[in-house]
């Protein structure tokens, strides 16, 4: 397994690839649909706050499954058709309407809105499957889409039949349709898909800084009411603190060695990788970055009361979830462990209990120490090798 001082020395050498990846970027399309998504993932935020039980935090996490798996199927979607083509805008606008009503039902996805919820949802998925299959001038794709479509007809058909039950039946149905829809692309496999992996890579990227910018709007709205006094102040300031340090951990060299990969892989190989990588893995660091949002408007509403266990699991629970995605997106990509982010995801785990005895502002100061440390470890530790990974992409 290569070392990450041989995989920044393979990038210096390498360089980036050719210039037709580079000309590839994400559109204005592309990013008006994406403010559907952060008013979604908002509103996952704000369906766990509301019931900050067991339960509620299973649904939330259902529902950030689907909502994630439809933005996912988009950005495949989109890398690979012409944007500025209006059939491709008119379908993109329907489907924003679509992800839109589906994301104003989230607060009563299981009871009195499931219907409005699973209807939307399917509304999205089949307008992704009819538009991929219509507007692709490839015969390949179109079959490639053929086989993708009955995990998406199946998955639509248990989420409108789980509307008309409720309890364990109702959860079990939701769990099966999302078991089958992301089943989809590991079953029908990824032959005849086309991507466009530098792109692909920059639009992940961002999702990422919009699921980040959604935890500073919670920490933000947390606060609304409160007096700012100074334990206010110092959660807002820790939940920045762990904010960034969770954003740097991203996009100071892992983003950039997974693109790498993701270029230099061909065909069947760099479809699979992008669906592992990024369609699959990268679920588990939007749901960590939610669930420490969560955490973090727990923490200021009541910064000297100790987490319920819910919340308490969410902020070190997100924060260990969170790292476990970059570990996996290393091994997927390089096939090295990361020990140091292995041993703080465990630490922020063992945390939790800590985090139900100890007042809220002090559980948030550990985690922001947490993880600034594990970035100020690894920017000390292997500065060299930062530097030619960094250096090699405006080589």
């Amino acid at each position: 397994m290569a070392s990450f001082q041989e995989v920044a020395k393979e990038m210096e050498l390498a360089g980036r690839q050719g210039a037709e990846d580079d000309e590839e970027r994400v559109t204005p399309l592309e990013l008006f649909f994406d403010l559907v998504f952060v008013f979604a993932i908002t509103q996952v935020t704000a369906f766990i706050a509301a019931d900050p039980t067991w339960k509620g935090l299973a649904r939330g996490l259902l529902i950030l499954a689907l909502i994630w798996w439809a933005w996912a199927a988009y950005a495949w979607l989109t890398n690979a058709l012409d944007t500025e083509a209006d059939r491709t805008r008119l379908v993109m606008f329907l489907a924003m309407a679509a992800m839109f009503l589906a994301a104003l039902a989230i607060p009563h996805a299981f009871n009195d809105d499931a219907l409005l919820f699973a209807i939307s949802y399917s509304v999205v998925r089949a307008a992704h499957v009819l538009l991929y299959g219509y507007a692709a001038n490839d015969v390949d794709v179109q079959q490639a889409v053929l086989r993708f479509a009955p995990a998406v007809a199946i998955a639509g058909i248990l989420l409108i039949a789980a509307s008309f039950l409720d309890g364990y039946a109702q959860g079990a149905l939701w769990a099966a349709a999302i078991t089958i829809d992301y089943a989809g692309p590991a079953i029908a496999g990824m032959e005849g898909w086309k991507l466009h992996p530098g792109h692909f890579a920059e639009r992940h990227g961002l999702v990422i800084i919009i699921a980040f910018g959604e935890s500073i709007v919670a920490i933000g709205v947390g606060a609304g009411g409160l007096a700012l006094d100074a334990g206010v102040v110092a959660a807002a300031v820790l939940g920045i603190v762990t904010a960034a340090a969770l954003w740097w951990a991203y996009f100071d060299v892992v983003a950039i060695v997974a693109e790498r990969r993701l270029r230099q892989a061909r065909g069947v190989a760099q479809n699979a990788m992008a669906r592992d990588s990024y369609s699959y893995i990268h679920v588990m660091l939007i749901a960590g970055i939610v669930l420490v949002a969560l955490g973090g408007k727990k923490t200021i509403a009541a910064v000297d009361e100790p987490l319920k266990l819910v919340p308490a699991v969410a902020l070190c629970g997100g924060v260990s979830v969170y790292l476990l995605g970059h570990i996996a997106f290393r091994l997927r990509n390089i096939g090295t462990l990361n020990r140091q982010r292995l041993v703080v995801a465990a630490v922020a785990a063992a945390l939790i209990p800590v985090a139900t005895q100890i007042d809220a502002l002090a559980t948030l100061g550990l985690i922001a120490a947490l993880t600034s440390g594990l970035i100020a470890y690894e920017a000390i530790r292997f500065r060299e090798a930062r530097s030619r990974v960094r250096g090699a992409v405006h080589a």
